[in-house]
């Protein structure tokens, strides 16, 4: 049973339909998170969600309770923005214990609730310091603490890594994970960021013009898109997707069931790498970006196909060398000319030691 619920949930402001029949269950416990491009209407429905917006239509239950025209402050969530909104003239725990306060709670109950807030976040050394004392990520750490001694039955979350640099967004990330699984509560977060989708989700709901496109985890979400916004938008960088006619000595050489007008996808660790003169297809490197850990080959083939190639392997190759590429055929996927998937390539295989 859904622990919370979205049924035919739509939104307008003024003639714009941003969010169109949204059906959704979320089980307890779950890590959802919602991604897509700018303007796709994520945060707008995680703010029906939480109450602050109105909804024009459908139904929101949690935990079988009707609350889609309960005010925020009634609903039992709790949210944390992409800015921090933290009262600047009150330390770290008047701010994380106001809501507390706010309700009449026990100083001793509050006491309790902040330190254990505290200790979780790794803040107890904080608590007497105010918001200007403190780093970008100790501060969303704050807004989170704020949330959680508040014991919600949901979080949500709307991109709080956003404002953080990179390796505060991968540190922060981490945290949020770990707070996770320690708390096991129900929680909705809103990113643009595909990566911290795959890394944070238990599953992903992909929204595009107010839309779902498709839900699942990460990993069914990267091996068997529902289409090709779905298959672009999941991994880093993107999947290949080219006309199947500007590849027709692929096609040709493999006998790919391509449709009338249709795209094949190829992920860039399914595109290898050979000698001039070898491959299915010709090429001469443009760009080599040595991650250290990776390397990502950018190609142009003799017919002016752009593709990526992904290697664990350092490379020697520049700009200019001439190179075969062999496409693993059985990894592609195929679209048909509006997009639609109609042959998912094989996922690649899970070692069992």
């Amino acid at each position: 049973m859904a622990y919370l619920e979205l049924q035919g949930i739509e939104k307008e402001f003024g003639n714009v339909r941003v969010i169109r029949g949204i059906d959704l269950e979320i089980k307890q416990g779950e890590f959802i998170v919602f991604v897509g491009p700018s303007g796709c209407g994520k945060s707008t429905l995680l703010r029906l969600i939480a109450g602050l917006e109105q909804t024009d239509a459908g139904k929101l239950l949690l935990d079988g309770r009707d609350i889609t025209d309960q005010p925020s402050s009634k609903r039992d969530l709790a949210m944390v923005f992409q800015s921090y909104a933290l009262y600047p003239h009150m330390s770290v725990f008047e701010n994380m214990s106001f809501a507390l306060k706010l309700a009449k709670v026990d100083e001793a109950v509050i006491q309790e609730k902040v330190g254990r807030a505290a200790k979780i976040l790794n803040l107890t050394d904080y608590l007497q310091r105010t918001p200007k004392e403190l780093s970008g990520g100790q501060r969303q750490r704050v807004a989170i603490g704020r949330a959680i001694v508040r014991a919600p039955k949901v979080f949500l979350f709307d991109e709080p890594l956003s404002n953080l640099d990179a390796a505060l967004r991968g540190q922060t990330r981490i945290e949020i994970a770990k707070l996770h699984r320690e708390l096991g509560a129900t929680t909705i977060y809103v990113t643009h960021d595909q990566v911290e989708a795959m890394t944070l989700a238990d599953r992903v709901v992909v929204l595009r013009d107010g839309k779902i496109e498709q839900v699942g985890t990460p990993l069914e979400l990267y091996d068997r898109p529902a289409n090709q916004f779905v298959a672009q938008f999941i991994g880093t960088p993107q999947m290949n997707i080219v006309p199947a006619k500007d590849l027709q000595e692929l096609v040709n050489s493999t006998a790919l069931p391509v449709p009338i007008d249709g795209f094949i996808g190829m992920r860039p660790e399914n595109i290898i790498l050979c000698a001039a003169g070898q491959g299915q297809l010709k090429g001469k490197v443009e760009l080599v970006e040595a991650l250290g850990a990776e390397t990502l080959i950018y190609v142009c083939t003799d017919n002016g196909v752009h593709l990526v190639a992904r290697q664990i392997e350092r490379t020697d190759l520049a700009v200019g060398s001439a190179v075969g590429l062999h496409v693993d055929v059985d990894a592609a996927h195929l679209f048909d000319a509006a997009g639609h998937i109609t042959r998912t390539g094989a996922a690649r295989e899970t070692l069992v030691h």
